[in-house]
């Protein structure tokens, strides 16, 4: 059919109407590292709420994880952070890397995001283990994470100046971020199991969006009769909180059972 044919069919414009969108309860966004591999997976079922929609974008970031290449980071959290539309009206905006808020600060990089989506609620992994954790009741947690010690010690601190006792650290001492999504759940269950046994710590953290736990967290908290969550565990339950959403699931561990203390809102 030539051209000109074509421009003598006419095309009938049809009425439609809009509706609030996927996200009638919240819209969230997240920014994930380039090298992680696990997030979005594991949020597609964290975040498996009706009305709630999830949009993410990627920052640069090398995948030999240091003090040095994590910090690098934060000079690219606007330009990711503006990759989530202003006009999806984000409820929340995590980025998604619990390292980085260590190296960077917390609150640098709220600021960061907040420069793209001022005023929108914001959040990372490590803020949202304090939150968690403290929704928990817990104060002696045993940490597990998958990082050489220099950035392992950083965390550790950070958790112990804000009231948290540590008194049992694991790691897989692995600063490669592609084989840190490697790391198999079964691996990651038994070091949990490892770890969190010890009468010293009332639950188990996580740490590490790359690291795939969501999958294995009711089984470790049956195996020690102890609360156990992670990084995209405590991120995707706070996100939620923020934005209002108060649904406690039962297949998700003890964390989605509490809500949120208001200090931490």
């Amino acid at each position: 059919m030539s051209s000109d044919e074509l421009s003598d069919k006419q095309i009938v414009e049809l009425k439609h109407k809009t509706d609030s969108g996927l996200g009638e309860r919240a819209n969230l966004g997240v920014i994930v590292l380039s090298s992680d591999q696990t997030l979005e997976y594991e949020f597609r079922t964290l975040l498996d709420f009706k009305g709630v929609a999830f949009y993410h974008s990627r920052i640069p970031n090398e995948m030999e994880i240091t003090k040095q290449t994590l910090a690098k980071m934060e000079a690219n959290l606007p330009v990711a952070a503006a990759l989530l539309p202003e006009s999806f009206n984000f409820s929340a905006i995590g980025y998604g890397c619990t390292s980085g808020a260590t190296i960077i600060g917390e609150d640098r990089v709220e600021k960061a995001i907040q420069r793209v989506h001022p005023e929108t609620p914001c959040s990372n992994p490590l803020t949202a283990c304090k939150a968690a954790l403290r929704a928990l009741g817990i104060k002696r947690i045993a940490l597990l994470t998958p990082y050489d010690p220099a950035i392992t010690m950083e965390m550790r601190d950070n958790l112990s100046a804000n009231g948290f006792q540590i008194p049992i650290t694991g790691s897989f001492f692995e600063s490669d971020d592609f084989i840190v999504g490697r790391i198999s759940s079964e691996s990651i269950l038994t070091s949990i199991e490892k770890i969190g046994a010890s009468a010293e710590c009332d639950g188990v953290f996580v740490s590490c969006t790359n690291l795939r736990v969501a999958a294995v967290i009711e089984e470790a908290e049956a195996r020690l009769g102890k609360p156990v969550t992670s990084s995209n565990h405590v991120l995707a339950w706070h996100l939620l909180r923020l934005s209002g959403i108060q649904d406690c699931p039962e297949n998700l561990g003890h964390l989605y059972k509490r809500q949120l203390n208001k200090y931490d809102e």
